[in-house]
């Protein structure tokens, strides 16, 4: 028998992009979800197509109380949670001289203590059943990109984040992971996209792969993957773990390189761009 079936499983960030598609995998694999996302109405249609399988609770992770009462709802309905996927997560636009300083707090407060409040809520559910959860960080931990600071810092902060937590919690049997992908075709990236000029031409002058973007499936695939064999990275696709294995090189003089180039004339087009927009991130999050 799969050994995901009838595990219970938190996800964040539940309502679109690699959180939805992850829960309709982990669905069809027979697990049990507790879907959280701060969007009502994208969540309630999901909770919807699954059904019994799943409860849906609209929160916001910056707000602990919020995140408490979802996970309290999941084990109200089934008893407990076995499994935590750490997805919620935004990004700003603009360099650090332009972006709104509370855009740039928002992605903070989000992809940190949004994390942080995640993992608090639900820890005492998963010591007790010996759990696992997966933090969803970034190539971005690990290699940075003009305009995006805050996202960069954001990753990195919650690789970190994961790497303490592992050695708070495996004496409690608690396993812990983090996830590292590359451009993955979600909603934040075609927000950005779409929005900045800039940001397309970045990628293209993105040395090798890492200005690729893949499909959301190969990300779904390893997330899946990862939560059930209970892995300490999470790497989509593979090479992205070399990039981190390598980290001192890709933030080196060298490894700058290739971007510093371009950043004279892509980062005031960027600047201009947010500017125009009269935002510093996705509409959808503003």
């Amino acid at each position: 028998m799969p050994t995901l079936s009838n595990k219970v499983v938190f996800i964040t960030g539940a309502a679109r992009g690699i959180g939805a598609e992850t829960a309709r995998a982990l669905a069809a694999r027979g697990s049990k979800l507790v879907l959280v996302d701060v969007d009502e109405a994208p969540l309630a249609e999901l909770g919807l197509e699954l059904g019994d399988a799943a409860v849906t609770v609209v929160a916001d992770v910056r707000d602990l109380d919020a995140v408490q009462a979802a996970v309290d709802a999941g084990i109200a309905r089934f008893g407990g949670i076995d499994l935590v996927l750490a997805n919620a997560g935004i990004s700003s636009y603009g360099s650090v001289l332009q972006v709104d300083p509370a855009t740039f707090a928002r992605v903070l407060d989000i992809n940190i203590l949004g994390v942080f409040h995640t993992v608090r809520a639900a820890l005492p559910s998963l010591i007790e059943r010996k759990g696992y959860v997966l933090i969803v960080s970034s190539l971005a931990a690990f290699a940075a990109c003009p305009g995006l600071a805050a996202y960069n810092a954001s990753k990195a902060g919650v690789e970190q984040f994961a790497n303490a937590l592992r050695l708070e919690v495996a004496y409690q049997g608690v396993g812990v992971g983090s996830a590292h992908m590359a451009w993955i075709d979600t909603p934040l990236v075609q927000d950005a996209k779409a929005d900045l000029g800039a940001f397309r031409e970045m990628l293209d002058v993105m040395p090798g792969p890492f200005g690729q973007t893949m499909t959301v499936d190969k990300c779904v695939d390893a997330f899946v993957d990862g939560l059930e064999g209970r892995k300490r990275k999470v790497y989509v696709p593979k090479w992205v773990g070399f990039a981190g294995r390598f980290r001192s090189i890709v933030n080196s003089a060298v490894g700058d390189r290739a971007l510093l180039k371009h950043v004279p004339r892509l980062l005031p087009k960027m600047d201009a761009e947010v500017a125009a927009l009269g935002r510093s991130t996705s509409k959808r999050n503003t």
